[in-house]
């Protein structure tokens, strides 16, 4: 039984699957398998894979014949795997070459059940900069969900907003399966895969050594139009509610749901006027009207003033919270066009 699992969700993806299978290999930390989950992918990546797995007998590979997304993916990486521990890595990005050791040893040096690392996030044109979890140290139970587990659930618009990047953990595979935690969904899904996580753990041991190499990849889902965002956002929102009643979390965030819908909502508004959807400008803008005069939008918006956001997110929820639709719309057109 290997110590550490790595599960990689791979799709379309014969540009990167090289280098990132190479981070795993190159590891000063040897005890580990790698599943290569092919996602459906109609490129050259599953023979990759399968040259991967043949150079190197601790790595596996499963086939899916239709691609099912990337929770699905993981789940079923997370099914296969056989370590000890669990850890998630993109496949459009890198692991430095010590990470594996470094959040092994910081684990068992610490008694945690799960250790943490920074990450460092590169542009395309060369910029770069680090981005910690939390300061380095050790966490109880009380400390994981103040810094962890409260800010996904509640503290949604304020900067810095704690990202919910599953790859910059060592996870306890006998955490998951004991709370059969799994992935749901093709946008948010890791931010309550940690929130249940981490209502799970005991113990956090945290560095600020960056140690994974993320790509802000302008392809990515993140950043393409998606039609079914609102019903994947509502379907995020259920399971939401769901965590918040089984880990009894209302009385930390109180107003988790109107912070919560204001981030959806933001994010929403960009989604719809997006170069990639091809309604016309007035079509989009009402459906930005109408999607502020849904009840839990509504609510939302007349509770809750956002503050210390970004200089563009924040003009966005004044120009939403004044219903200045036009004036949204003309400055969305503007940016599209630069």
């Amino acid at each position: 039984m290997p110590s550490i699992s790595v599960i990689v969700p791979v799709y379309q993806a014969e540009k990167y699957l090289k280098k990132c299978v190479e981070s795993v290999t190159n590891q000063t930390f040897a005890d580990w398998e790698l599943l290569l989950i092919d996602d459906g992918c109609t490129d050259g990546s599953p023979a990759i894979c399968d040259q991967c797995a043949a150079e190197d007998d601790r790595i596996r590979v499963f086939h899916r014949k239709k691609n099912a997304g990337v929770s699905e993916a993981r789940n079923l990486g997370l099914r296969e795997a056989k370590g000890e521990y669990i850890a998630f890595l993109d496949v459009d990005d890198r692991f430095e070459f010590r990470a594996l050791e470094t959040l092994w040893s910081l684990r068992e040096q610490s008694g945690a059940d799960t250790a943490a690392c920074a990450h460092l996030n590169l542009y395309a044109g060369g910029e770069k900069y680090p981005e910690r979890v939390l300061p380095a140290g050790v966490y109880d139970r009380r400390g994981i969900r103040e810094g962890i587990v409260y800010p996904l659930l509640g503290d949604r618009l304020t900067q810095p907003v704690f990202n919910g990047f599953i790859w910059r953990y060592l996870f306890s595979a006998e955490i998951i399966r004991k709370a059969r935690i799994s992935f749901e969904g093709a946008y948010l899904e890791d931010e309550l895969f940690l929130m249940e996580y981490f209502c799970n753990a005991e113990k956090l041991a945290v560095t600020e050594e960056p140690l994974y190499r993320y790509f802000i990849n302008p392809a990515s889902a993140t950043h393409k139009y998606m039609k079914d965002f609102l019903k994947v956002f509502r379907r995020f929102m259920e399971r939401k509610e769901e965590l918040v009643k089984k880990y009894h979390l209302e009385e930390a965030r109180p107003q988790w749901r109107e912070t919560s819908n204001w981030a959806g909502l933001l994010i929403a508004i960009g989604n719809e006027y997006a170069r990639g959807n091809e309604k016309s400008v007035r079509q989009k803008q009402k459906a930005v009207q109408e999607l502020c005069a849904t009840p839990e939008m509504k609510k939302a918006i007349r509770e809750v003033t956002p503050v210390g956001m970004t200089g563009n997110k924040q003009m966005v929820a004044q120009l939403v919270k004044g219903g200045h639709f036009f004036i949204l719309t003309q400055l969305y057109r503007l940016k599209n066009r630069i």
